[in-house]
């Protein structure tokens, strides 16, 4: 009989039976569920028992947090439910079950644009800077721009429209890219087809507005004329022919000899989805595209923009649960394309800070219950940033209340942005944060809203709050401390286990981590491919499949998790390699894990390494010291009192 057992049997009934069961895998932290029937899983009591952590639901997989001990967990609950685990990828696979064709699509889209938004949101940010020198008349009675008056202003704006039309205009060319990522082929095929897509050779597609039929260029294959028209900044037409790409390379290299599958393959891929793209996709995608963002636009301008904006607002919180929200970044760049700017965006920048202001609610609700409290503050800090899930799922979500403030919330900030015409240049980092890619003309209106999203879910959730909260006699966070025992004369500090910049864990883009549900910690950003060990300690946990964490329990009793990135746990071990064994008594600074950083990026994952005490022992205070650059066995990045 195994130490967790009895819990892998309480488990395996609330998650409805083995029956229920259709794959089941493990990470370095989470069972990973795939459910025939996700209904059948009891899920606050899963969320009672003690050995869970918490659990959440993604991409079709019911995930359920152990912790550092999961492996032991795992193995006792094949014992215990007769069923033999599955590779993650096979799990990953298994869990479209549980996704209907539409959110299929969305996380097809998700994977597609999450890649690019980095550039987007850097790009919007360019905009809105060059927008503010080179638009805002604020000289010489209103007449001028600082850019009329000084030379150097003129020569920056001019210069960071290099930047600005590469990230916009050569959008194409990042999305044929990302499709051919996703979907496993030749990546440097999509690169030349979004290449063909913006070509200089064509006529500019913001120049095709302003040019009479006749002036626009073709070419002429003698029994019919194709115009030659650039697709600058269009997505659809993009995302269109990148498929096609695709489907045409899997398609060749199915039926080919592999002798000559090296010239064959890529050259009728090539050729016939160039092809493709200019004489059919590329018109077709234009017209979707204009369609669906004249549609969208006319609802945020039209006469019932109210209307519109009210809903939008409301529904969009509920959105990201289903993951359809993904779509929208689709309509923005369209916007952005057609009109100059969004009006989109903001209203999603509004749900993210109403979201926040609801835990913000909860925050003074629960003032007084130190456990509560140490998933509502990082949730709502994250929340402000733009990441909403561990505020939605870690906090609003699981009393319900405050998610339904939050979403009123929303659709009053909603109205009033849509009222005033509030316009983006870009997408850009969202909640708060999100006032630095609006144009400069709607930035005061947009502060306004803000003020409305902070304020309406905030009032909203303490007012039901103290309605629908039973008082707990919860000690606080002093309390709680002062009667727990300090002693850490055996460790004082951890050096850094690799050179980098050192973050906050709040800062990490996962849900599970940055909120603290895994304990307290930090990342860093590496730049070198070895983790060293930042203390005297003994290798308590090895993944031997996925190889991509260890844990470590150190001479004061407590234990850390080191995690090399997000998810990297669907590379299985590729690009990773074990320096120690399990048992292995270390030393500060003996090498732990090596790591290819060049694999990580190519499977389209981040390497930012994440460090979590998930058990303090007899630490009372860790003092992580974050915002810094570290060296590798020498910097102290937390001090332990």
């Amino acid at each position: 009989m195994g130490k967790y057992t009895n819990d892998a049997k309480e488990l395996l009934r609330l998650v409805g039976g083995r029956e229920n069961i259709a794959a089941v895998s493990h990470c370095i932290t989470r069972m990973r569920f795939v459910l025939n029937d996700p209904k059948k899983a009891d899920i606050q009591k899963i969320e009672a028992m003690k050995v869970v952590k918490g659990s959440f639901t993604q991409a079709g997989q019911f995930q359920v947090i152990i912790g550092n001990t999961v492996s032991d967990f795992y193995n006792d609950f094949i014992a215990v439910a007769g069923i033999e685990g599955v590779s993650k990828d096979a799990v990953k696979s298994a869990a479209k079950q549980n996704q209907n064709v539409v959110q299929r699509i969305m996380t097809a889209l998700a994977e597609i644009f999450a890649p690019l938004i980095p550039a987007i949101i850097v790009g919007g940010l360019i905009l809105g800077f060059r927008n503010c020198i080179d638009s805002l008349y604020l000289f010489e009675n209103g007449t001028k721009t600082l850019c009329d008056i000084s030379q150097f202003w003129s020569g920056t704006d001019q210069f960071l429209w290099l930047i600005g039309e590469a990230v916009f205009h050569m959008l194409p060319v990042g999305i044929c890219w990302s499709v051919t990522k996703k979907m496993g082929t030749t990546q440097m095929l999509g690169i030349v087809l979004g290449l063909t897509l913006v070509s200089g050779q064509l006529l500019n597609a913001y120049a095709v507005a302003g040019t009479a039929a006749a002036d626009i260029p073709k070419w002429d294959f003698g029994f019919v004329k194709v115009d030659m028209i650039g697709y600058q900044a269009q997505v659809i037409p993009a995302i269109l022919a990148a498929f096609t790409l695709v489907y045409l390379e899997k398609f060749f290299r199915k039926i080919c000899p592999a002798v000559i599958s090296m010239i064959v393959v890529p050259f009728c891929s090539l050729v016939l989805s160039v092809m493709a793209a200019h004489f059919v996709l590329g018109p077709i995608g234009w017209k979707i595209g204009s369609v669906i963002s004249s549609v969208v636009y006319a609802g945020i301008t039209g006469p019932l923009r109210i209307v519109f904006g009210a809903i939008f607002g409301f529904v969009y919180a509920p959105l990201v649960i289903t993951g359809l929200h993904h779509m929208s970044n689709a309509i923005d760049l369209q916007l952005i394309a057609d009109f100059g700017g969004t009006m989109l965006w903001p209203m999603i920048a509004l749900s993210n800070i109403a979201q926040g202001s609801a835990v913000l609610g909860m925050i003074y609700l629960q003032k007084n219950d130190a456990q509560a409290q140490e998933v509502n503050i990082p949730s709502c800090i994250s929340c402000y940033l733009g990441v909403t899930e561990p505020a939605m799922f870690g906090v609003n979500l699981k009393h319900s209340y405050p998610f339904i403030c939050g979403m009123i919330g929303s659709a009053c900030a909603s109205i009033v942005c849509v009222a005033t015409n509030s316009t983006a240049n870009a997408i850009g980092v969202g909640g708060l944060p999100g006032i630095l890619s609006m144009q400069p003309q709607s930035m005061l209106t947009f502060a306004i809203c803000m003020l409305i999203a902070v304020a309406v879910p905030f009032v909203l959730t303490v007012m039901v709050g103290k309605k629908k909260l039973q008082p707990k006699e919860v000690k606080s966070v002093e309390e709680v401390k002062s009667v727990e025992e300090v002693k850490s004369a055996e460790v004082t500090e951890l050096k850094a286990f690799a050179t980098g910049d050192v973050i906050a864990l709040k800062e990490v883009n996962d849900g599970v981590f940055s909120a603290g549900t895994m304990g307290e910690g930090f990342a860093i950003i590496p730049e070198n491919e070895t983790i060293y060990a930042p203390a005297d300690a003994t290798v308590s946990l090895l993944m031997q499949e996925s190889r991509h964490a260890c844990g470590l329990k150190l001479a004061n009793g407590a234990e850390i998790l080191l995690h090399i990135g997000i998810d990297t746990v669907a590379m299985n071990g590729d690009g990773f390699e074990y320096l120690v064994k399990e048992g292995q008594k270390v030393s500060a600074g003996t090498p732990l894990i090596k790591f290819d950083k060049k694999k990580i990026s190519e499977a389209g994952y981040v390497d930012t390494i994440i460090c979590v005490i998930t058990e303090p022992g007899n630490m009372e205070n860790i003092i992580f010291v974050t915002g810094i650059h570290a060296i590798e066995k020498e910097t102290t990045v937390a001090k332990i009192e």
